[in-house]
């Protein structure tokens, strides 16, 4: 199913669909796109929509705050984040990696509609993978688009409940514009290898100004990710992209 989804992304969809003029495209600075995205107005600005990390098991994750990164926690991690704000997050303990870290940031240009009271229960969930991590840690850029799919185009098959579903996009393809097509983009993550000046004390142009967010007790209802699937791997593996750049969108949980 996944392959025929690559394959119908490269041809039928280009060749079925007139040409759409994107004012956004996934190449522009992080707080460019959500900054435009408040500009709508209605129920956007001041929204702190729930967002859930995942990483590998031993990840911990430290959100910007204050000037700097605090505390740690064990992920997953779920935090509510402004929309049209730039998060920057410290990712550290990273499996077979002792010392090295990533800083990627986060940026929520939508958000979601959950039952009044139930926001925490349906967050935008953002998965760290151990692939993309060695990626970064290898000072390439890794670039994720999170989307809601389209009901009328969703690939008709059962999600793994502790695998997020994700697919590459294929070269000089923007990953904006194919989650455009395929349903309602909501999050981009972005992370490579940029680090902080002085690890100690990030300056506040790094780390985005440390915009207000919320965290959240984990329920211990929470089903957590088998140890053995630390790695989510994509529906129909494919080869990395060889120019340093990898671009990706994922599909939301089920």
């Amino acid at each position: 199913m996944a392959v025929v989804l690559c394959l119908w992304l490269a041809g039928p969809l280009g060749a079925q669909q007139p040409p759409v003029h994107y004012w956004h495209h996934g190449s522009m600075p992080p707080g460019a796109i959500g900054s435009v995205q408040l500009q709508r107005g209605g129920p956007l600005p001041g929204f702190f929509q729930p967002l859930q990390i995942k990483a590998p098991p031993g990840v911990a994750i430290s959100p910007a705050e204050e000037g700097g990164f605090r505390e740690l926690h064990a992920a997953p991690v779920t935090l509510g984040l402004l929309i049209g704000q730039v998060y920057r997050v410290r990712v550290m303990n990273i499996p077979m990696n002792p010392g090295l870290e990533v800083f990627p940031t986060i940026e929520v240009i939508d958000r979601l509609y959950a039952p009044p009271g139930r926001e925490q229960q349906f967050p935008i969930v953002v998965q760290l993978t151990m692939e993309d991590l060695r990626f970064a840690l290898d000072g390439k850029f890794v670039t994720r688009v999170i989307y809601l799919e389209d009901p009328q185009q969703a690939v008709p098959f059962q999600d793994d409940p502790y695998r997020q579903g994700w697919f590459e996009v294929g070269p000089g393809k923007d990953p904006l514009a194919v989650a455009d097509h395929l349903g309602r983009p909501v999050a981009i993550l972005r992370m490579g290898a940029r680090l902080p000046k002085n690890g100690a004390a990030p300056d506040m142009d790094f780390l985005f100004g440390c915009p207000p967010l919320v965290k959240y007790v984990p329920s211990e209802q929470a089903p957590q990710t088998p140890a053995q699937d630390e790695t989510p791997q994509p529906p129909a593996p494919q080869k990395a992209p060889a120019d340093a750049v990898r671009q990706a969108l994922y599909r939301p949980w089920r």
